[in-house]
C-alpha cells in the first residue's frame, strides 16, 4: 500500500480529494491529511510518504516551503529519494508555482479539481514510483556487486604472501579504501565450541552482523577468510570490545577475537589484518581470555630452538615404566613453567615434531593394532582442534600415556612368546623326567601363578594336560616299534608305573596302549596283503 499525503488549509478539498481517491483506488492509499505545510512536516517526518499532493497558498507555512523542507529532510536522511509531489494550484498561483521546478515537481491540477486529472497525475505517479523502485534495486544490486567485488579484492590483498607486492588489481581504489572511515583497526573471530568444534565461518559471519548494533562504529568490510575465520575491519576499538560482551551476555562463550593495532593508512592494512591473526592465536593459550589485542602481546613472547634430543628421549621413554619422567619431560619440552610467555609459534614448532618423531615412527612400527590410540591420535594431531593450549596438553599427556601403555603390552607380550617357547623346549626335551610346573617356570624364570596363566593362554591349555598330551604323543611313537614292551614305554616317557600310564592313555586315546600296538599291527598287516596282490 502506498503513503500518500494531502495537504491544504480547506477542510472541504482536503476529504473531497480523499474520498474520490478511495473510490477510484480502494485498498491503494493509505492517506493523511494536513491543514498547513508545517504539520505537513510533522506527519512526514512520523511517517514519509511516497505521493504528496499540496496546495501551494496556505498559512503557516506554504507549499513551496513545504516542498523545499521536504527536499532537505530526505537528503540530510541519505536515503535520496524524494516523494513524488503534485501541486494544487488557481490560475494565479500558476507563475508563482513555476519556483517548484528546481524540487521536480510532478504534476500541477488547476482548482477545481477534475477527477479525470486527479486519476491521470496518480497513474503517472504510480509509473514514475515504479520506474523509480527498479532504478534503486538496480543502483542497490549494482553497489551489491561492487561491495562484492571490493571484498574479494581486499581479502586477496590480505592473503598475499609474505613479501609479495600490492599491485592495482587490489590497490586502493579495488578495495573502496577510500570508503573507509578512518582511523581503522582490524579484528579476526573465531567461534570454538567447548569439544573444540567451529561454528560454521557463514553461521558466525551472520551472527557477528546480527549483534553488532553499529552504535559505536562503521564496519569497513566483514567477510571471511580462507581459514575460516570471520574478519572485519572497524572504525573503533569498543565496537569489538561491544561485540566480544554481547556475545558473552548472550552466553556465546566460544567467540575469541584477535584486534590488530590502529591503521591510517593503505598500507596499514596487511599490517593490522596479520597482527590481529597473530593476537588471536595467542587466546589459545590464555583460558579465561577472548579478546586479546595485539599490543598486549608485543614484546613478551619467549621462542626457543626445538628440542630435538628432549623429542628423540621422549620416543625412547615409550614402553617403559618411566611414566613420571616421561611426563616431566614433555613439561620441559613445552616450557611449561613459562606458560604464558612462550611464543605460539614455538608451541606449534613442538607439536609438529612429535607428531613426525614420536607418533609418525610408533604407528610405523605398531600400524593398524593402534586402533584406539588413533582415534585420539587423529584429534590430537593438531592443535586447532582444541579450545585451549591446557585441554590439548592435557589430551596429548593422555596419548603418550595411552601409547606407553600399549608398548608395554606389546613388548610384555613378546616377552612371554619367548618364555613360554623356551618352557616348551625345555618340556619336550625332559618329558621323561618327573615334571612339575614349579621346576618349568624356574627354569624360565617366571613366577609361578603367572607361569600358569601366560601356558595356558599361549598353548591353549593348563600344563599337566598339556604334558600329558606331550607324554602320550612320544608313546605312541614307541607303540609303533616292538621292541619295547607297553609296560616299559609308559616309564620311558615319564609316568611313574604302567597302571598310570595306562589309565591317562585310555583317557586321551580312547583305548589302552596294548589294545592301540594291536590296532596298529592289524592296519599294517592289512597294507601288507594290499600290498602283495
Amino acid at each position: 500500500m502506498r503513503s500518500l499525503m494531502i495537504v491544504d488549509d480547506e477542510r472541504n478539498i482536503r476529504y473531497g480529494l480523499k474520498t474520490m481517491i478511495e473510490r477510484e483506488f480502494p485498498d491503494m492509499y493509505d492517506i493523511r491529511m494536513a491543514a498547513h505545510g508545517r504539520e505537513a512536516v510533522g506527519i512526514y517526518q512520523e511517517h514519509a510518504a511516497d505521493i504528496v499532493i499540496t496546495d501551494i497558498r496556505m498559512p503557516v507555512m506554504d507549499g513551496i516551503e513545504l516542498i523545499k523542507s521536504l527536499a532537505d529532510m530526505e537528503s540530510g536522511s541519505g536515503r535520496g529519494i524524494r516523494p513524488i509531489v503534485i501541486i494544487l494550484s488557481g490560475y494565479d498561483d500558476f507563475e508563482y508555482a513555476k519556483a517548484a521546478i528546481q524540487y521536480q515537481v510532478k504534476d500541477y491540477l488547476l482548482k477545481p479539481i477534475r477527477r479525470d486529472e486527479l486519476f491521470a497525475a496518480l497513474r503517472k505517479s504510480e509509473e514514475a514510483l515504479s520506474r523509480q523502485a527498479d532504478m534503486t534495486k538496480k543502483v542497490a544490486e549494482s553497489e551489491m556487486y561492487l561491495q562484492q567485488l571490493r571484498i574479494e579484492r581486499l581479502k586477496e590483498l590480505l592473503e598475499l604472501p609474505e613479501g609479495q607486492e600490492m599491485n592495482e588489481e587490489n590497490g586502493e581504489g579495488a578495495i573502496g579504501f577510500d570508503a573507509f572511515t578512518k582511523p581503522f583497526w582490524v579484528a579476526v573471530m573465531k567461534y570454538k565450541y567447548m569439544d573444540g568444534t567451529v561454528m560454521n565461518r557463514d553461521e558466525l559471519k551472520q551472527l557477528v552482523e546480527n549483534l553488532h548494533d553499529g552504535s559505536l562504529g562503521k564496519v569497513n568490510a566483514c567477510f571471511h577468510n580462507g581459514a575460516g575465520r570471520v574478519v572485519m575491519v572497524g572504525s573503533s576499538m569498543e565496537m569489538f570490545e561491544e561485540l566480544s560482551r554481547t556475545f558473552a551476555v548472550r552466553e556465546l562463550d566460544g567467540l575469541f577475537l584477535g584486534i590488530s593495532r590502529e591503521g591510517r593508512e593503505y598500507t596499514d592494512i596487511r599490517k593490522c589484518y596479520r597482527e590481529a591473526f597473530t593476537a588471536l592465536s595467542y587466546t589459545f593459550i590464555y583460558p579465561n581470555i577472548r579478546l586479546m589485542k595485539h599490543k598486549d602481546i608485543e614484546g613478551q613472547r619467549r621462542s626457543y630452538p626445538v628440542p630435538e634430543e628432549g623429542i628423540r628421549r621422549l620416543g625412547n621413554l615409550l614402553g617403559t615404566e618411566r611414566e613420571r619422567d616421561l611426563k616431566v619431560l614433555l613439561s620441559e619440552i613445552f616450557h611449561i613453567e613459562d606458560m604464558p610467555n612462550v611464543d605460539i609459534e614455538y608451541l606449534e614448532r613442538v607439536s609438529r615434531r612429535i607428531n613426525e618423531q614420536v607418533f609418525d615412527e610408533v604407528f610405523r612400527k605398531y600400524g593398524e593394532s593402534l586402533v584406539e590410540v588413533l582415534k585420539l591420535y587423529r584429534r590430537v594431531g593438531t592443535m586447532d582442534n582444541f579450545r585451549h593450549f591446557h585441554d590439548y596438553y592435557r589430551n596429548l599427556e593422555f596419548l603418550l600415556l595411552g601409547v606407553n601403555d600399549y608398548i608395554k603390552g606389546v613388548r610384555t607380550a613378546h616377552s612371554e612368546h619367548s618364555e613360554i617357547k623356551a618352557a616348551i623346549t625345555f618340556m619336550e626335551e625332559n618329558y621323561h623326567k618327573p615334571l612339575n610346573m614349579a621346576m618349568v617356570s624356574n627354569h624360565v624364570s617366571l613366577n609361578y601363578s603367572y607361569f600358569s596363566e601366560a601356558f595356558k593362554n599361549h598353548t591353549g591349555e593348563n600344563f599337566v594336560v598339556y604334558l600329558k598330551k606331550l607324554r602320550i604323543a612320544k608313546a605312541k611313537e614307541l607303540l609303533e616299534k616292538e621292541s619295547m614292551k607297553t609296560m616299559d614305554i609308559g616309564k620311558a616317557v615319564g609316568f611313574e608305573n604302567s597302571k598310570q600310564f595306562s589309565r591317562v592313555f585310555k583317557e586321551l586315546e580312547g583305548i589302552s596302549p596294548h589294545e592301540y600296538r594291536l590296532k596298529l599291527q592289524i592296519e599294517a598287516s592289512l597294507n601288507s596283503d594290499s600290498d602283495c596282490s
